[in-house]
Order: C-alpha cells, then structure tokens, then sequence
C-alpha cells in the first residue's frame, strides 16, 4: 500500500461508530470491548482492491460472535455460491437471504465491481440484473449493523475465473482478538 498507493481513504470504525457505514475519523478512543470495523484497499498496475476485516477489542460477547458468524456465513455462502451468468441481484441475494433469515438486514448493496475505480458498476444489488461474466471482479461485503452499538463488514475483492468467484484477498477472515 505504501509503494503502489491506496485505491480510498482507510475506514476505522470503533464501538459504537462501527455501526456507521462509512464512519467519519474522530476523537473517540478505542475501548476494552470494542468492535474495530476496517476498510482499505490498494492499488496494484493502476487496478483498485476492496478489504473490509473486523478486530475484537478483549472478549468477544456473544452479541458480537453471533452476529459476526452469520455475517460470515453469508459472505462464504455467496463466494462459494456466485456463478458466471448470475445476475448481479442473484448474487446480492446469496448473501442478504442468510442475513435476512437470521432476524436482520443491511442497508446497502452485497458489493460492487472493482477496476481503476474503487467503485464501478455493476452493482451487486437486489436491482441490478447485469450478468456476471468471467473476468469480472466484484467485492462481496454482506454486513449486519447494529445502531449504536456495533457493526460487522467482512469483504473480499473477488474475480469471476471458469465460472467461479474467486476471493483475491488473502488476509483471514477468523475472529482477530486483540488483548
């Protein structure tokens, strides 16, 4: 990131401001407890990636394990699930039904495609009915976000290689607790 530059500002989010989708720098000071929400990406041969990973400050409650399972569980789920041909909304539906069945629900679209911009469309959205080819490389983000309190995004940056979605981001997705 420092050689080749980074493809947006870094996202922190802590406590309480990691329910913020884009949370905004402030002075608050990260507490025993908190969930840490993070969101970055570089640029590599002028093309952008997408990482959002989630840090634990102390004990994880259950809340916080609970909701970051299922957040989990979707992500995996619509890597593993996604096709060549599926419709953008197919795709964002992978996801959003396992959040959705498990009592809860997010505000945005499950990803986006990725190239010299960070953000470029297709849309991974229940209203985008772009078919997805191979070659294309989209980010999959499902996210549960609980106002006030806390929120959980875990994203990838994926290409769509022989029919299948492919994670390009190597960085692990396992409960990180920072003591």
């Amino acid at each position: 990131m420092v050689r080749h530059g980074v493809s947006f500002d870094t996202i922190v989010g802590s406590g309480p401001n990691s329910s913020i989708i884009h949370s905004e720098p402030s002075d608050r000071v990260i507490e025993q407890g908190d969930v840490v929400q993070l969101d970055f990406g570089c640029i590599l041969d002028g093309f952008c990636s997408d990482c959002s990973r989630v840090l634990f400050m102390g004990n994880v409650d259950e809340e916080f394990k609970k909701i970051y399972d299922i957040v989990y569980e979707a992500h995996k789920f619509a890597i593993d699930n996604a096709k060549a041909g599926m419709k953008a909304s197919e795709i964002d539906a992978l996801a959003r039904n396992i959040v959705k069945l498990s009592g809860y629900d997010f505000n945005h679209a499950v990803g986006h495609a990725v190239g010299k911009e960070v953000h470029e469309k297709p849309v991974i959205s229940p209203k985008d009915e772009t078919i997805i080819e191979n070659g294309m490389v989209i980010t999959i983000e499902p996210a549960i976000y609980i106002e006030g309190k806390f929120g959980i995004r875990i994203e990838d940056t994926c290409l769509m290689k022989d029919g299948e979605l492919v994670s390009l981001n190597n960085t692990t997705k396992e409960i990180r607790i920072i003591e």
